[in-house]
C-alpha cells in the first residue's frame, strides 16, 4: 500500500502560506509521516536594484528564517518533528527536486495559484519534474477529508489513483468516488445521430468502468459516471465534484482513453492551472 512518510511543504511568504502550513498539519495529523520539511527560495536577483544597497546592511535569510519559523509555529500543530529550509537558489523547481531526491520526499504541496499569479509557473514545472506526489491546495481551504473524488480514464496509470485513495480512507475514514466523464467523440457526430450515441456510449462506459474495478479488485466506493456535455473533462469534473460537496479530488499523472482524456497535458494539466477551491491531489 503506498505510505506517505516525508511531505515537503512550499512556500513563498504570500497569503497561501497559511493555509498550506495548516493543510500540512491536517495532513499530519491524519497521515502520520515521519517528518515535514518546509521550504523557501530567496530570489535576491528578483529584487530591484533599487535596494540592492539598503539589502547589504540586512541578513535577509535570518529575517525570512524567523517569519517562516512563526508562521509555523502558530499553523502547524500537528505532532510530526518538522523541519524550516531556507536558501537562495536561481531556479525554485530546481532546488525542490533537489531537496525531493535528497530527503527522500512522497508529497510536495503547493499553493493553488494561476499563471498570471507568478508562481502557477513554478508548480506547473513541478508537476512534470518531480517524480513525488503532489497536492494544490487553495486559499481558505477546509480541513476535511470526509469526501474523495478520484478521476479515472480506465487506463493502468489511473489505478494509482485507487491505490492512493484507498490509503487516504483507511487513514480518515472519508468515502470514496469513482468517476469518469464522458464525451461523445467529435469525429463521429457528423455521420452519427448525437442523442442515438450517449446512451450506447454512457453503458459501454458503465460496463468499461465494472470491469475495471473488477480487474484492478477496487471495492467500497460509490462509482459517478457523468456526461462532459460541453464543458471540458477538468471544467466538468471541478464542476461536480464542488456541487458534490468533495474534500479532495484526486487523478493520476498521465492516461488516456478514446471516451475521455484524463492523462497529463491535458486534464490533469488543466485542473492544475485551475483556480480550485478543492485540494487537488496528483498521483505520481
Amino acid at each position: 500500500m503506498k505510505n506517505i512518510d516525508k511531505i515537503l511543504v512550499a512556500l513563498d511568504l504570500t497569503s497561501t502560506d497559511a493555509d498550506l502550513i495548516k493543510y500540512a498539519s491536517f495532513l499530519s495529523e491524519k497521515l502520520n509521516p515521519s517528518k515535514v520539511y518546509f521550504v523557501h527560495n530567496i530570489k535576491k536577483y528578483e529584487i530591484s536594484d533599487l535596494f540592492q544597497e539598503q539589502l547589504k546592511e540586512l541578513d535577509l535569510e535570518t529575517l525570512i528564517s524567523e517569519e517562516l519559523d512563526e508562521k509555523v509555529s502558530t499553523h502547524f500543530n500537528a505532532e510530526t518533528p518538522f523541519e524550516v529550509l531556507i536558501s537562495e537558489d536561481p531556479y525554485t523547481e530546481s532546488l525542490i527536486n533537489y531537496i525531493v531526491h535528497k530527503y527522500e520526499i512522497d508529497l510536495v504541496m503547493v499553493g493553488n495559484k494561476s499563471k498570471h499569479e507568478g508562481t502557477g509557473i513554478v508548480s506547473d514545472k513541478l508537476m512534470r519534474l518531480l517524480k513525488c506526489d503532489l497536492v494544490s491546495v487553495p486559499n481558505h481551504v477546509k480541513l476535511n477529508m470526509n469526501n474523495i473524488w478520484g478521476g479515472t480514464d480506465f487506463s493502468k496509470e489511473s489505478v494509482k489513483v485507487f491505490q492512493l485513495t484507498s490509503m487516504l480512507a483507511n487513514s480518515t475514514g472519508a468515502n470514496i468516488t469513482a468517476v469518469n466523464i464522458f464525451n461523445v467523440p467529435v469525429q463521429f457526430t457528423p455521420y452519427l445521430n448525437k442523442e442515438e450515441m450517449i446512451p450506447k456510449i454512457e453503458k459501454h462506459t458503465r460496463e468499461k468502468f465494472q470491469k475495471f474495478l473488477k480487474k484492478h479488485k477496487v471495492t467500497d466506493c460509490d462509482v459517478k459516471v457523468i456526461r462532459g456535455r460541453d464543458a471540458s473533462v477538468a471544467e466538468k469534473l471541478n464542476i461536480e465534484a464542488e456541487k458534490a460537496g468533495a474534500d479532495l479530488i484526486v487523478v493520476a499523472d498521465k492516461g488516456g482513453n478514446v471516451f475521455s482524456s484524463l492523462l497529463v497535458g491535458s486534464v490533469t494539466d488543466e485542473l492544475f492551472d485551475r483556480k480550485l477551491n478543492i485540494p487537488l491531489w496528483v498521483a505520481k
